[in-house]
């Protein structure tokens, strides 16, 4: 049976304008479920299906085929079941739909693959995911109601430890799977059902978690972020011209060319060497003069044709894996050592192909502090392999 992966993602937020495809830790939001869906390997296709132009963009990008929705099913009041619905409809071959929410930035392929072998193996028409609740309830009392309120979970006066009570299953609302008869029917849960225990920490729900920082940090501990585990960087390579600078060149009438850059990039640079992170900059131009008289002191790569083979020859002179080098760049010439570096980040107007290449897409423009940006980005993310280690 063909088992297709399908992320609804509607072009109208009442709450977030276009929440679907803001930038969530450096990555459009969709992109992180969408990311966990591809690395799983257990779908035969994966769709997002969207009215908006721009989020058909970012879903191709990240290697998503694209449904484009109808406007009836596209409404404030159009329900999750009807677009799946459309979807079959002009898509006969999908026997099973996966309806993976894009607001859930914490899944984890491990995830889509166990709920793939109870669908698929052992028989379930449907399958959604839950998490473990330690919450007391309690009935509700509405205003001007003579009543008082009952406790509806618990004993008042035998109240159990957290230890001592395995708790309570709520839907999530990460993802439903369920077979094509049970959706004809009307249906995403029934028939022969299923439930997946989701780990607390890997339930995000930014339909829930309205504060976007914090959304993020939780993101940055628990997400999902490839197949390989994360390691600790040791050399950040920097594109000059729209990283560095805002890659403007002024001329003045003697011919002499003048840059400028932002000072905090040049105190996240600073804070990268003090943890030991060697910094290294790179340029397709010949900027020499421009490097002496920004008087910066770092070892630099000017005039170059081939940044691949620089940044090869960097990480085989210092000995280093490719998961510990990292990846400013900003032009079509930087996107091969985006996809080859480890951790990559390119600046809010970098090109289209740089910014489908990186893995992280900084709020800042080059030029602008997105170096410092992306100093942060690459600290955060060594808390995580610290973290890990602990572990």
């Amino acid at each position: 049976p063909h088992l297709a992966a399908l992320v609804l993602a509607r072009g109208g937020s009442k709450g977030i304008p276009l929440k679907n495809i803001k930038l969530l830790a450096g990555v459009p939001l969709i992109g992180w479920v969408l990311r966990a869906a591809i690395d799983a390997g257990v779908f035969d296709s994966i769709w997002v299906s969207t009215d908006h132009k721009e989020i058909e963009k970012v879903a191709k990008q990240f290697g998503a085929q694209v449904h484009r929705r109808s406007p009836e099913v596209s409404q404030d009041s159009s329900t999750s079941l009807e677009a799946i619905t459309e979807f079959l409809n002009h898509h006969h071959e999908v026997d099973i739909v996966g309806n993976i929410q894009a607001t859930s930035p914490c899944l984890h392929p491990s995830d889509l693959i166990k709920v793939a072998d109870l669908i698929q193996k052992e028989g379930f028409d449907s399958v959604f995911s839950v998490v473990r609740r330690h919450q007391f309830r309690w009935s509700e009392v509405k205003k001007g109601e003579n009543k008082m309120t009952e406790p509806q979970n618990l004993n008042p006066a035998k109240r159990y430890r957290r230890q001592d009570w395995p708790g309570e299953l709520y839907e999530n609302g990460s993802f439903y799977f369920a077979k094509r008869h049970l959706i004809e029917k009307g249906y995403l849960q029934g028939g022969k059902m299923a439930y997946y225990e989701m780990r607390a920490e890997h339930s995000v729900d930014i339909d829930i978690d309205i504060d976007w920082p914090i959304a993020e940090q939780r993101v940055l501990s628990f997400g999902y972020f490839g197949k390989e585990p994360l390691k600790e960087v040791k050399l950040l390579v920097c594109s000059i011209d729209g990283c560095l600078t805002n890659g403007r060149i002024y001329v003045t009438e003697d011919h002499k060319e003048m840059v400028s850059y932002d000072y905090r990039d040049i105190v996240g640079i600073d804070l990268l060497k003090k943890r030991g992170i060697q910094v290294r900059l790179i340029s397709d131009r010949d900027c020499s003069k421009t490097l002496s008289a920004m008087q910066l002191g770092f070892v630099a790569k000017v005039n170059v044709t081939n940044k691949l083979q620089v940044l090869k020859d960097w990480q085989e002179d210092m000995g280093l894996s490719w998961k510990e080098v990292a990846y400013l760049g900003n032009e079509e010439s930087d996107v091969e050592c985006l996809k080859q570096a480890g951790m990559s980040g390119v600046p809010a107007d970098a090109c289209a192909a740089a910014q489908k290449a990186a893995g992280y897409i900084c709020k800042s423009r080059g030029g602008c502090g997105a170096v410092r940006e992306f100093a942060e980005h690459i600290f955060l993310l060594l808390e995580k392999v610290n973290s890990a280690r602990k572990q």
